[in-house]
């Protein structure tokens, strides 16, 4: 064999050695990567993969409609389109806010929007919202733009289709559908549902092709009002035509059934659509009717007038001097708003004498008018099913000064809402017995029972001698323009100067104007209490520029309800010569 042969063969098997020896360091090398793909990286690879592949979203649950009593649709859940950005493998929040950028114009992106958007990126948010509430019709266009790593779902979003009728007793929902305000945030429990989840399958290019429902939403209950859509249009433009008269700030018209306590309309000037909530003008939102407070003035005579007839010192046949036009009281002299003569006790309220009813209170006593005051339930929340009920104010009779008694006799130094006004004023149409209002008729078809709590407050004989002078208030009294021709009506005027801190006194300019009512007197159908704010005009008495609107309202809302004005209305059955008290 020559040596040459030898030397190759050498050479073969020291190449051979290499290279086994490459190969075995390969196979090594391998085998670690796969131990450390499949054992020790396992976890990290499959959620890499699922981050790719696989995402899961919640699926919002139907909202449960929200009705009027007759059945017409008030709020309900309509279906819109909402786009995701989800991160691409690697990729940086920058290159992600970049592919973003594209979209800005077709969405509609503000600059919050991008700085909520960027904001989530930096904190490695995965699926972020990039834009809500738009047209189905769109899946397709966004598709079309090919951007990668965006994408649309079709959820669900709160649509009011009566725009801002009774905006204020619905409310409205956040992005997340969620109630914010109304009825819609103090009944979230019964409208939301339950949220379902969804899994969806992506392909390398992140296309969707596969959908699984992993969890069933759970559609919301829905909710009867005891509004009525008509008779809150009714209440709306009222108020609205009125605010624009007199250039009042403000106001508030409820309409209820006094008999039940179900709240019929609940109007507020300014108002919004609930559809943009939140309101531009942070003076649209709050629900005046419920929320503020106000020295309600005159109208709270009618406590006044109950406690006096409850006492065993006053008859309907006193009589009262108020022909100095003011009564001295500590601090200063409370005055009429016109000089009266001899007045007998109707004809303090019918005319609505400051002086006389201070007389009456005095009469009366603190303790006994402090007492039907609580008996009212004023300084309590009437229970309503809407939030954020303010509870108005009545200090404690221990807290009362020198002039107190004087003061809360004609309906000063004590806060309260349009509500309670109203709910005292369904008491006496209610021979006496209180029922609270309500706004809830029923839940998921099904109604609510009666209030349970209804008590007597006033004996039947006090409220049977009350409403006859309330009924001659309009007749011939201070609430003479809510007279309406063919019907019977019982009601009580307001009007109150406001305090100005800048003044530390009450102004002679600023006043609250107001009239609280109910019409049929022999069946009450209606109650209305109307409240306007700083009438702007000559006229700002609430005999001027609240009775009105009552009178307006009650009008129309009779005769929708076919309830057709007589010939001849009862009479009146209260003088101040001769007294006769009617037959109820």
């Amino acid at each position: 064999m020559s040596i040459a042969l030898i030397q190759y063969r050498k050479n073969v098997r020291k190449r051979t050695r290499i290279l086994a020896f490459v190969l075995a360091l390969w196979t090594l090398a391998v085998l670690a990567r796969l131990v450390q793909l499949q054992i020790f990286g396992h976890a990290r690879s499959r959620a890499q993969v699922t981050q790719q592949t696989q995402a899961k979203f919640e699926i919002s649950p139907q909202r449960g409609t929200i009705y009027d009593r007759k059945g017409n649709i008030l709020a309900q859940s309509i279906s819109s389109l909402t786009v995701y950005d989800s991160p691409m493998a690697g990729e940086s929040s920058a290159q992600r806010m970049a592919r973003v950028r594209k979209l800005e114009t077709f969405l509609g992106l503000s600059a919050n929007d991008l700085e909520r958007i960027r904001s989530a990126m930096d904190r490695g948010a995965g699926n972020i919202v990039l834009k809500r509430k738009l047209n189905l019709e769109d899946d397709a266009k966004i598709r079309a733009l090919g951007v990668p790593g965006v994408f649309a779902r079709e959820e669900k979003m709160r649509f009011y289709p009566q725009g801002d009728l009774a905006s204020h007793i619905l409310g409205s929902v956040g992005v997340d559908n969620a109630g914010l305000a109304g009825v819609e945030f103090k009944h979230e429990a019964t409208l939301q549902g339950k949220k379902g989840q969804q899994l969806v399958l992506r392909d390398a290019h992140r296309r969707e092709y596969r959908f699984e429902t992993l969890v069933e939403p759970q559609r919301g209950n829905d909710l009867v009002l005891t509004i009525d859509s008509t008779i809150q249009y009714f209440a709306q433009k009222a108020l609205e035509g009125a605010i624009q008269k007199y250039r009042a700030s403000w106001g508030t018209v409820i309409i209820s059934h006094p008999a039940t306590g179900e709240v019929l309309a609940m109007a507020n000037w300014p108002s919004y659509d609930p559809n943009s909530y939140p309101p531009e003008s942070k003076e649209a939102e709050p629900n005046r009717s419920i929320q503020y407070m106000f020295d309600p003035g005159s109208t709270f005579k009618i406590v006044t007038a109950s406690a006096a007839l409850e006492s065993p010192d006053i008859s309907l046949s006193d009589v009262f001097d108020c022909r100095k036009g003011f009564i001295e009281t500590a601090g200063a002299p409370i005055r009429d708003h016109k000089n009266f003569g001899i007045l007998t006790f109707p004809e303090v309220i019918i005319h609505s004498s400051n002086v006389g009813t201070v007389e009456v209170g005095r009469r009366v006593g603190a303790g006994a008018l402090y007492q039907m005051i609580k008996a009212f339930k004023f300084g309590e929340r009437t229970g309503i099913e809407l939030p954020a009920e303010a509870l108005g104010k009545v200090h404690p009779l221990a807290e009362w000064t020198r002039r107190s008694l004087d003061s809360v006799s004609i309906g000063y130094e004590i806060s309260v809402t349009a509500l309670q006004v109203l709910q005292a004023m369904n008491t006496i149409a209610n021979r006496g017995v209180l029922v609270p209002p309500r706004i809830v008729k029923a839940v998921q078809g099904q109604p609510l029972p009666a209030v349970a709590n209804d008590s007597r407050i006033l004996t039947e004989e006090t409220a049977r001698r009350l409403i006859p002078i309330l009924e001659k208030a309009v007749l011939d009294g201070t609430g003479q323009s809510a007279m309406a021709k063919g019907y019977t009506v019982a009601g009580k005027t307001g009007t109150t100067q406001k305090y100005d801190p800048d003044l530390k006194g009450f102004s002679s300019s600023k006043h609250m104007a107001s009239f609280v009512g109910f019409v049929p007197v022999e069946t009450p159908v209606l109650s209305i209490i109307v409240v306007l704010d700083e009438p702007k005009t000559d006229e700002y008495y609430g005999g001027q520029v609240a009775a009105p609107v009552f009178r307006e309202i009650a009008v129309r809302v009779l005769r929708y309800l076919n309830i057709h004005p007589r010939p001849d209305p009862r009479p009146a059955i209260v003088a101040a010569n001769g007294l006769k008290e009617a037959e109820q």
